[in-house]
């Protein structure tokens, strides 16, 4: 930033121009040289306040001197020095911290003098505390503000009574209820932080955004303050409480005590649900501030350039952040920062906002603060209108490093261009939804003019009698009825803004779209976040329209799950893939974050597994109906997912085990079936075995317990859902064999050293097995005896006839009516090619080491020819057959229609039925 303002133009103003400055140098000067030099700090202004009290002032007095010599200083650094500006926030925050700390402690001797110390009903103290809001709380605080403070305080009591100076017992007299203590307290901090005195005043104080604003009492307990919230807070007080924070005393935040209260706050600012009801609320509240500000500037063209409150302010810039933290923060605690602009990294990290976005934004926040400042500097006013003088103005723009003139003023220059840009970003977000869509040509009947209902004829008015009837069932459910009026009125709006969006073509076939749309409200009736999201969010509703006439399945997937329907306005979704390592560390910041909180417990973890796995599955979904990736690239993102999914779950449910022997597990999961061959569908089981490899007495039985965490917190359907159903019967000997196996045992098992081997078909399962999740040393021991068991010594004929009965035996288990074929069980189906890979690597990786790799059953078909092991043709031929079979499953799964065909109808895919057998014929003849 010092760089960018000193390419501008060299930086020519000086401090003093401020009258500010000149009044406290002229009256305070002999004081400031008790300020060591450099940014101060919460230990250099605790002890220049200690300075003052040692030369005769008393506490008043020398908070106030205090507060002069501070804002000196800091003048010089915003302006001289061009300090970055959470500099100088982060010293007006610790300044407010410091002498808030002294005034309570102040406050409380004096009061415990008169009234004795307050104690609850067992005799224990009660904590107070002072909750910084707004900057305060967020650490921000302007130069020139007042302080938002609410008291609280932690629970009822009474004082002891004044001690009697002879006994030293308490005397009996002067007992009141710890409200009236604290309440004589909150009068005591007023008088020693607020009041203007011959040497000014500290802060000026602000309890207004207290539970019943001016009207409530100056002081609440914590259970007032719990049941006020439950009862009768309102919207626009979650945004308040949202950066509140203990800013004093110090030792109470230091003790931990103050965790009471933030159990209190957190679920009243954040839902446990994604919350787009909220914007409602906060667009009724903006529009009030808007009106009041151009309340204000009726008549007085000067105040419209408010760097805080007109369009485009600093208000509007962090209204789009704590709204976005507000919707999204009770499903993901690591977007719960109170700071504007590390809140605004976090939720572009998470895609809510473009990262050029987020940063154009936090240019504008950090130009407009510093303007901020320079304007309060000039008279220490709580003022945020640029000034009218050219002296003034000028000045303003030299310490930016600008010009300002009567012909051409950059300052204002680049002030109009922040504030458009603000503004536009801000009625993008929050008026996306906030009105119905202005009516085309050609538009539907009813868009726009009189707002329609769903008894209103009109609303059905020119639909095909398809969706007409579906309308009218749906308008006549008992539940539809028994909706609040508003309810149903959104529910109205939001059926004609997508069936506008459908006759205006943004959707291929509407009417296909509006049933399915139709379908798939039904049973969010009673989940109206989700319709409130839809109904802020246009585009996301008209990408849900595409999806919906895509495939059935996302419609299902998104009847079960209705939260990932937030994903669609994650403006990353069509342009990236799976990443692994970003889902991981994501959740491992979400986990970061519910410790924060406080709220890491299994129940919470497993949920927050569980919605992390839908956003992805879904995200993947998405980029399948809509064309973006190929079923192959489908295959290798659920399968990288099924792969992070579990490691993330082996690290957090460790944690969780109590017979946990040593810090890091020595264990792993080992993948078989279609995630071991990484051609997981949506859905599939996962077929695992756990592997330890620990000499520690205790492991077996620590591990067997851990592989049943494991596979509980993967099952267990919670009210977030399940993540997958899990299959270990191709463990040694099966579900009658331990749950874990020892390395070692694994090895002999597999290798045939011993009484207890594996069996044929255990060998196949193990040629497209792998390492998926675990301790890593392990992959390599896990792969030596996969290999091992690939190159074993066999008789060709022997291992031909065993495979041929085991494919007999899986078909006789799956039959196929006649005249149909099966894609995956009939003959020439997929499931054929899976046996004859198995065959193909189990009797020649002996001689031909290219075919031990893992790398899936077309890549394996395609390298068997290469390695002469199959005629020329037939490889490729199986494996493009391969390949089309499955994409032919693929599109049958994700409209739910049938996987099977008739014989005679096969049409494109019968040369590949015919690829398939050819192969078969090839290898078992």
């Amino acid at each position: 930033m010092n760089d960018a303002l000193q390419s501008q133009g060299a930086v020519t103003a000086l401090a003093e121009h401020s009258r500010y400055v000149q009044r406290v140098r002229r009256v305070w000067g002999k004081e400031m040289a008790l300020l060591p030099p450099g940014p101060p700090r919460r230990e250099a202004m605790g002890a220049l306040i200690d300075a003052l009290l040692e030369r005769g002032r008393d506490l008043p007095a020398a908070l106030r001197v205090a507060r002069q010599v501070v804002m000196e200083r800091l003048a010089v650094l915003d302006v001289e020095e061009q300090a970055p500006v959470e500099v100088i926030t982060l010293a007006m925050t610790e300044l407010a911290e410091v002498t808030l700390d002294r005034a309570v402690h102040a406050g409380r001797a004096e009061l415990d003098e008169r009234y004795g110390e307050p104690l609850t009903e067992a005799g224990q103290p009660i904590d107070f505390w002072v909750v910084g809001m707004g900057k305060l709380g967020s650490r921000e605080l302007n130069v020139s503000s007042d302080i938002d403070l609410i008291y609280v305080y932690e629970e009822d009591g009474e004082t002891r009574g004044r001690v009697d100076s002879q006994t030293g017992a308490p005397s009996g007299k002067g007992v009141i209820s710890a409200h009236e203590y604290f309440a004589h307290l909150s009068r005591r901090l007023q008088a020693l932080i607020g009041d203007v005195t011959g040497e000014g005043f500290v802060f000026r104080m602000d309890l207004a955004l207290r539970p019943n604003g001016n009207s409530g009492p100056p002081v609440v307990s914590l259970s007032m303050l719990e049941e006020y919230f439950l009862v009768q807070g309102r919207e626009w007080e979650r945004f308040a409480w949202l950066k509140s924070r203990v800013v004093a005393p110090r030792a109470s935040v230091a003790s931990g005590r103050v965790k009471a209260l933030g159990d209190v706050v957190t679920p009243f600012v954040y839902r446990r649900y994604l919350d787009y009801g909220v914007f409602e609320g906060l667009r009724n509240l903006h529009q009030k501030i808007r009106d009041e500000a151009n309340r204000r500037a009726a008549g007085r063209p000067e105040r419209a350039n408010d760097v805080k409150l007109s369009r485009g302010g600093i208000r509007e810039i962090e209204f789009i952040v704590q709204l976005l933290q507000v919707v999204r923060g009770g499903h993901f605690p690591e977007l719960r920062t109170r700071p504007t602009l590390k809140a605004l990294q976090r939720l572009s990290s998470v895609g809510l906002i473009k990262p050029e976005a987020a940063e154009q934004l936090a240019e504008a926040y950090v130009f407009l603060r510093r303007v901020e400042h320079r304007i309060q500097f000039l008279d220490d006013q709580q003022t945020h209108m640029l000034p009218t003088a050219d002296g003034d103005l000028g000045w303003i723009a030299r310490s930016m490093g600008l010009t300002c003139t009567a012909d051409a003023c950059e300052l204002l220059d680049q002030f109009c261009t922040h504030r458009e840009f603000v503004a536009t970003e801000f009625d993008s977000l929050l008026h996306d939804g906030g009105s119905a869509p202005a009516k085309k040509p050609g538009g539907c009947k009813g868009c726009g003019g009189a707002a329609l209902t769903l008894d209103s004829p009109a609303l059905a008015e020119g639909l095909s009698p398809e969706v007409a009837q579906r309308l009218k069932h749906f308008i006549e459910l008992p539940k539809v009825a028994l909706l609040r009026e508003d309810s149903r009125q959104r529910l109205a709006r939001l059926f004609k803004r997508a069936r506008q969006m459908c006759e205006e073509g943004a959707v291929e076939d509407g009417d296909l779209a509006l049933q399915r749309f139709i379908d798939w409200m039904e049973p969010l009736l009673r989940r109206e976040s989700y319709l409130a999201l839809l109904s802020e969010r246009a585009r996301v509703l008209e990408r849900l329209l595409r999806l919906l006439v895509l495939a059935r399945w996302p419609m299902r997937y998104l009847m079960q799950h209705p939260a990932v329907i937030d994903e669609l306005a994650d403006v990353r979704l069509a342009h990236e893939r799976f990443n692994s390592a970003a889902f991981q560390r994501d959740l491992d910041e979400r986990h970061l974050g519910w410790v924060r909180s406080g709220e890491a417990d299994e129940e919470l973890l497993l949920d927050t597994l569980r919605r992390a796995h839908q956003a992805e599955t879904f995200r993947t979904l998405v980029r399948d109906v809509e064309g973006e990736i190929t079923v192959e690239q489908v295959a290798d993102d659920l399968s990288a997912l099924a792969d992070a999914t579990l490691e993330c779950t082996l690290r957090w449910a460790w944690q969780h085990l109590r017979q946990r022997h040593r810090d890091e597990p020595q264990f792993a999961v080992i993948a078989y079936g279609k995630l071991g061959g990484k051609e997981l569908g949506y859905g599939s089981d996962l077929d695992i075995v756990f592997l330890y490899d620990d000499d520690d007495d205790r492991a077996g039985e620590g591990y067997t317990a851990f592989a049943r965490k494991v596979i509980t917190w993967l099952s267990l359907r919670t009210a977030a859902g399940a993540l997958y159903e899990i299959d270990t019967a191709l463990r040694p000997n099966g579900n009658s064999g331990l749950l874990v196996t020892s390395m070692t045992s694994f090895e002999h098992y597999q290798t045939g050293r011993g009484s207890n081997t594996a069996w044929t078909w255990e060998h196949q399962a193990i040629t497209r097995a792998r390492w998926c999740a675990g301790q890593p040393r392990l992959a390599q021991r896990f792969e030596a005896v996969r290999r091992a068991v690939l190159c074993a010594e066999r008789d060709p004929q022997a291992l031909r006839q065993e495979i041929i009965a085991m494919r007999d035996k899986v078909r006789q288990g799956n039959p196929v009516r006649a005249g149909r074929f099966d894609l995956k069980q009939s003959p020439g189906g997929m499931m054929d090619a899976e046996f004859a890979v198995q065959y193909l690597v189990l009797a020649h990786s002996a001689t031909h080491p290219g075919l031990q790799e893992n790398h899936g059953n077309i890549a394996l078909l395609e390298r068997a020819e290469q390695l002469g092991v199959l005629p020329a043709g037939v490889g490729h031929a199986a494996a493009d057959a391969y390949r089309e079979l499955r994409r032919a499953q693929h599109r049958a799964r994700l409209d739910e229609a049938s996987a099977t065909r008739e014989l005679a109808q096969l049409g494109e895919l019968a040369p590949h039925r015919a690829a398939v057998q050819r192969l078969w014929q090839v290898v078992f003849g």
